[in-house]
């Protein structure tokens, strides 16, 4: 007779990802043979730039295959601070540098490290569906304030002025945001830091993972580079998954205060140790190098994004906003709850809403449950045309027989 195995209770608290179920659900419907479309996954459908998978080729070829630093090589570290100069007019020093494999483990490492029982994390939704579980995987409670979309999805400095209690460790901000793509200002971030500033035991974790996925007359701001005085007690997460096409590589990296660093490293020197050493030396060759790629994919990810928006708010029922930046829309399916689909499913969510469309429609998107967000669905519209222009007639169809 096989035991059991029983979980922890910090991971009883945890909730899977949903972007990786809908894909999973994806995936085995076309094991059936069945035709669908999913616009779960946030993955651009872009190569790699070819300078970067050759600086790979040439790392292996010299030997460059052995344990690392257990936070970044010094030449990585070295490219981040030129980066983070160079765009955002942040000065850091190597030690203020941490390198992980991936932007999540930046994240967790930082909350792993400094929370203790009881804990709060202020994070604004709708969110990424990560922000909240790690908190609770680290010992933290998180607390969610609700952003309406009146609000354009974005943090109040009164929102952010009531959450906050002596408890509170951390805020987490993510401009331009997963799952809605919207934008915090320079402005916008300038208020909040004024709150901040009223409440020095709160430190801020900003996630800039799309920094450089922001369109039309939109600007880039980061809080730390808004706010000096804030500087010190500010973790600056970055990486190079979205832009630069390097998902499955696994490189993040954070920039704060150096005993925060120190603590981070510690973390991974029991827990994951270093990054792939190849991944770091591409990641050298992708800051340091050419950089013009991003202008082109970015039209590009413009065009569909404006496609998308235009195609969904033509389906009945549907009110999406046209996002900032990132490669995320986010609609509101508000008006089709309570009524009941072709296929005789009643919508009383946003997760009905998403099965039923997955099953009769065969398009995946991730309800807005997910994201502490409803009733909406996000979709990724990192995906050819053709792809996206077939699901935006499918939902269109699958809406217009709601009743």
């Amino acid at each position: 007779m096989t035991n059991k195995i029983l979980s922890s209770r910090v991971l009883e608290r945890v909730k899977p990802s949903a972007t990786l179920v809908v894909t999973q659900k994806a995936r085995d419907l076309r094991a059936q043979g069945i035709d669908v479309i999913a616009l779960g996954a946030g993955e651009p459908d872009f190569d790699t730039p070819e300078h970067i998978k050759m600086a790979a080729v040439e790392a292996i070829a010299q030997g460059k295959t052995k344990y690392t630093a257990v936070d970044g090589i010094p030449e990585l570290k070295q490219a981040i601070c030129a980066k983070l100069k160079r765009d955002n007019n942040l000065v850091y020093t190597p030690e203020q540098i941490s390198v992980a494999p991936g932007g999540k483990p930046i994240i967790f490492n930082a909350l792993i490290a400094t929370l203790n029982a009881g804990d709060e994390v202020i994070i604004p939704s709708p969110c990424w569906v990560s922000y909240p579980e790690m908190v609770r995987l680290a010992g933290g409670e998180p607390v969610v304030v609700t952003c309406s979309q009146a609000q354009n999805y974005k943090l109040t400095p009164q929102a952010l002025s009531k959450a906050i209690t002596p408890r509170t460790k951390w805020l987490i901000l993510n401009s331009p945001s997963n799952p809605t793509g919207m934008l915090y200002s320079a402005d916008e971030l300038s208020v909040l830091a004024e709150v901040l500033r009223q409440n020095d035991h709160v430190m801020i974790l900003t996630d800039d993972m799309y920094e450089h996925l922001v369109y039309d007359d939109h600007v880039f701001a980061t809080i730390a580079a808004v706010a000096p005085d804030l500087y010190g007690r500010t973790l600056t997460m970055n990486g190079l998954s979205k832009a630069y096409a390097m998902t499955g590589w696994r490189i993040g990296y954070g920039a704060g205060p150096a005993d925060l660093i120190k603590l981070m490293a510690k973390v991974m020197a029991q827990t994951t140790s270093n990054p792939c050493s190849i991944s770091q030396w591409a990641a050298v060759a992708a800051l340091n190098g050419q950089h013009d790629f991003m202008t082109q994919r970015n039209a590009i990810f413009v065009e569909r994004r404006d496609m998308v928006v235009s195609m969904l708010n033509a389906a009945k029922g549907i009110d999406c906003p046209t996002p900032d930046g990132a490669f995320y829309v986010y609609p509101s399916c508000a008006e089709l709850m309570g009524k009941t689909s072709a296929g005789g499913r009643v919508l009383t969510s946003d997760v009905d809403f998403a099965e039923s469309l997955l099953e009769e429609a065969h398009v995946a998107v991730v309800p807005g449950t997910a994201f502490h967000g409803s009733p909406n669905f996000r979709i990724s519209y990192a995906s050819d045309m053709h792809s996206l222009k077939t699901a935006c007639t499918r939902i269109q169809e699958f809406c217009a027989l709601v009743r």
